[in-house]
């Protein structure tokens, strides 16, 4: 994802009140991530607001289409060779 410097900025701005603990923080994280305050705020937001919006996403099918989903919702799993497998493999955290 391409980041916006703060030179190409348009002429919208966005005021916000912010504790000195939060703005400190987010000074912090921008610092570590190579970027300016300004530049940090963007991307997160419009990583955000990206990811918000995709779990919106609408998926629309046939009635037919969502009544077969739903009855294959309802069936039992079946077993095969492949689920066995990985219905026994181990989990790394109970691995010591």
């Amino acid at each position: 994802m391409p980041t916006m410097s703060e030179a190409s900025l348009g002429s919208d701005s966005i005021n916000i009140r912010i504790t000195p603990e939060i703005r400190g923080l987010i000074d912090r994280a921008a610092a570590l991530s190579g970027t300016g305050r300004t530049d940090f705020i963007l991307n997160a937001a419009r990583a955000a607001a990206e990811e918000k919006l995709l779990d919106q996403r609408e998926i629309r099918v046939s009635p037919e289409a969502y009544a077969e989903f739903l009855n294959r919702l309802d069936q039992p799993p079946r077993f095969n060779k492949q689920m066995r497998k990985t219905m026994h493999a181990s989990v790394p955290w109970e691995e010591a």
